[in-house]
Order: structure tokens, then C-alpha cells, then sequence
């Protein structure tokens, strides 16, 4: 799913016009980067936890070469899934095991 997919489906489901919502889910989208940067975490309830975290230094191998090389530190983002998203994973992958059964 794409953010213009993502548009569509709450312009269809809310009856407002595609660029109304294009602004306002860029603009939450905005915001969420922005708290990212500036406060290192957001808790959006029931969805999950995105964090910052600075990932150390480390060696790693060039598979075509062989080569070792150092992977300078960085930052990233950590997922960490609400309840509810938990919950709906639980219920998909019991229905995955289900047709993977018959």
C-alpha cells in the first residue's frame, strides 16, 4: 500500500475530496518525523512504539568481494507493535496456519 492508496481509502471513507486528505495525511506524516527527530520517540496507542536508537559501529563482509569493511555508526528506527496490532497479527497468522493446513 502506497501513501496515495492510503489517501484514497479515507477520502472514500470519510466522503472528502482526495487533496483535503492528501494534505492532512501529509502533514501527519510530517509531524510524526518531526516528534521522531526532536523527542527520539512516539507512542501512537494501540498501534505501537517508533523509536530512535544509534546503532554502534560494526564490521560486515562484502559478499561479492569478501572484503571486510566498517559500517560507520547511525541512526534508526525501532518498531515495536501496540496491543492492538499484536492482537490482529495473532488472528492473521492463525489463518495462515489454517491454509497452510488444507
Amino acid at each position: 500500500m502506497t501513501k496515495k492508496d492510503i489517501v484514497r481509502r479515507i477520502a472514500e471513507e470519510l466522503g472528502i475530496p482526495q487533496t483535503q486528505t492528501r494534505e492532512i495525511v501529509q502533514r501527519t506524516f510530517d509531524a510524526i518525523i518531526e516528534t521522531l527527530v526532536t523527542e527520539m520517540k512516539i507512542e501512537l496507542r494501540n498501534f505501537g512504539v517508533f523509536r530512535i536508537k544509534l546503532r554502534k559501529p560494526r564490521r560486515a563482509i562484502n559478499p561479492k568481494t569478501l572484503e571486510s569493511l566498517r559500517v560507520p555508526e547511525k541512526y534508526v528506527v525501532r518498531f515495536k507493535p501496540g496491543k492492538e496490532l499484536k492482537k490482529r497479527l495473532k488472528t492473521l497468522a492463525k489463518k495462515h496456519d489454517l491454509n497452510r493446513q488444507g
